[in-house]
């Protein structure tokens, strides 16, 4: 198993600090690890071509420098569902292309970390979909959950999504991106009785996030298990 796929309940609760926290901790007892995120939006065109932000936080974060279209095989410029800004772009988002580029990234680490874009059902076209990435791949799931009003709709609607799917649900993250969530504990409480997988970390909100300080709450030893 050298795979890991961040999935999250929605858009914006913190997949990258995750995925980027994640390498990093990985990256502490010597593992190589390198970072992935096959489809992205809201890219900026360069000298280099259309790059996105996420994607170039995973590509830095990397055990060793590799190609960004190795890192972010498909790039779109419109902060808009993949789905839709592929059809703009006139690209059909192929799952071989994403397949043979996680391959050759994991010919060279440990472990890599991909990140998926949006949330679990969010589609990349007529008949492929997030969801269909780490089944096709065949790595386990790790859930961010973003903690606010809702998150324990979303965080179980999800779990059971996942599930359901067929994937492997390796653990779930917190991510506190209300800062004044009220009844806190008490939710986290309900998400781990009622999710069965193991809590891999709460992260607190944090003003100026960045891979160490996001590693120091995540627990990996549930990852390193995993074959």
């Amino acid at each position: 198993m050298s795979g890991i796929f961040i999935t999250g309940t929605d858009t914006g609760v913190g997949k990258t600090e995750v995925s980027v926290g994640l390498m990093a901790a990985l990256q502490q007892p010597g593992l190589k690890v390198l970072g992935m995120k096959p489809v992205a939006s809201e890219g900026s065109a360069g000298e280099h071509g259309l790059r996105c932000d996420d994607a170039l936080r995973l590509q830095a974060q990397g055990s060793v420098q590799v190609p960004y279209d190795r890192v972010n095989p498909y790039a779109f410029e419109p902060p808009i569902a993949p789905h839709i800004a592929a059809a703009e772009a006139g690209v059909e988002i192929e799952l071989a292309r994403i397949r043979d580029a996680y391959g050759e990234l994991a010919g060279q680490a440990d472990r890599v970390v991909m990140e998926g874009v949006g949330g679990w059902c969010v589609p990349l076209g007529p008949a492929l979909s997030v969801s269909d990435l780490p089944v096709a791949l065949d790595i386990p799931v790790v859930l961010v959950i973003g903690l606010r009003l809702g998150c324990l709709n979303h965080g179980l609607l999800t779990a059971q999504a996942i599930n359901a799917h067929g994937a492997r649900l390796a653990g779930w993250v917190a991510s506190l991106v209300d800062r004044d969530m009220r009844a806190r504990d008490q939710n986290l409480a309900t998400l781990q009785a009622l999710i069965d997988a193991p809590c891999l970390g709460v992260v607190p909100w944090l003003e100026q996030p960045g891979p160490e300080l996001v590693a120091s709450h995540l627990a990996i030893e549930p990852i390193l298990r995993l074959h």
